[in-house]
């Protein structure tokens, strides 16, 4: 009960903050937080339920965006089906990849997750007239649903808004229904997990495509709201962005990925002014250094993540490990 109440506070806090704020550059801050909270939320499934790491969530992030791109600029497709279809190719790869992929363990998926993200990048540099390369793309539509244009940051806002909560919700019961719960099986044993039954490489398999087709509708947005693409915002240094994000948030909470995607990107545009002024001619390679610095403090003074204060529950699991109970019993009894 006391949760809902906090729910509906919060999103009636969102629903009226575009009234009171006023300014599109603060808008433009809230709607790319939402659409990082929206890759999170994948993220956190995968890292947080399933157990495995991924350094690769900005190259989906990018094949998303970039797939928006193309078919509603050069093959002239309705932007509502490229959006569409920037699911659906991040879903594909993820799919194809997924499967060798995630053979491998720990610091092994890692760097494997990490090389198919730098692969993915260079890519979009080096695609030619199809990527426009380093230049990128120009000239996207609007996103068109039904009649309605998103033209306005303060539409686009809404709907980021109501897609962060339906992605929210979608997630919250998934994670009540049997498959979250092999899924936390799996995360606590996947040695007792196979023991009872379960076709841990194909749950697994399917975090790794869910939070692939999540980072996907956020690279479509992305593309449809800032109406240019280029390989910049999806570089290897943003995938690490994507897992503190995670981890500051708290891993497997509900509140993580919105309270991990805020500060990250609120700490990211202080630091874009205020690094400058401490350091002269410095440029954004500093913030990476500090972003590690956070990382490291949190890991140590609250490794549940800040998600944890909202879910007392997780505190009592180790860091990323959201419970810490056994598998449960229940998983493999149906």
């Amino acid at each position: 009960m006391l949760k809902n109440a906090l729910v509906l506070a919060v999103l009636i806090f969102f629903l009226v903050l575009p009234l009171v704020i006023r300014s599109n550059y603060l808008l433009g801050i809230l709607i790319v937080t939402g659409l990082y909270t929206i890759i999170v939320i994948g993220l956190g499934i995968l890292m947080g339920y399933a157990g495995q790491v991924s350094f690769g969530q900005a190259a989906f992030f990018g094949l998303g965006g970039y797939t928006a791109a193309i078919l509603s600029t050069s093959c002239g497709w309705p932007t509502p089906a490229a959006l569409l279809a920037a699911m659906a190719l991040p879903g594909l790869v993820a799919a194809l990849i997924g499967r060798p992929t995630l053979k491998l363990k720990e610091l092994y998926l890692a760097l494997a997750t990490l090389a198919f993200g730098i692969l993915v990048h260079i890519l979009f540099n080096e695609g030619g007239e199809i990527t426009g390369g380093p230049s990128g793309l120009m000239g996207i539509p609007y996103l068109s649903l039904g009649g309605l244009v998103f033209d306005r940051d303060i539409k686009f806002y809404y709907l980021v808004l109501a897609v962060v909560l339906l992605v929210s919700l979608a997630v919250n019961n998934l994670i009540q229904s049997r498959t979250g719960r092999a899924l936390r099986a799996i995360r606590e044993s996947e040695h007792a997990a196979q023991t009872a039954g379960m076709d841990t490489a194909l749950l697994k398999l399917q975090a790794f495509v869910f939070s692939a087709v999540l980072a996907g509708l956020a690279g479509g947005l992305y593309a449809f709201y800032v109406t240019f693409i280029s390989p910049s915002p999806f570089s290897f240094h943003m995938s690490v962005q994507f897992v503190l994000m995670a981890v500051v948030g708290g891993l497997g909470t509900f509140w993580g990925p919105l309270l991990g995607s805020g500060l990250v990107v609120a700490l990211g545009e202080a630091l874009r002014w205020a690094v400058p002024l401490v350091i002269p001619g410095a440029g954004g390679e500093y913030q990476i250094i500090f972003f590690g610095i956070i990382l490291v403090l949190v890991m140590i003074f609250r490794p549940a993540g800040l998600g944890s204060f909202l879910s007392p529950q997780v505190s009592q699991g180790r860091p990323g490990r959201p419970g810490g109970k056994e598998v449960d019993d229940r998983v493999a009894g149906g």
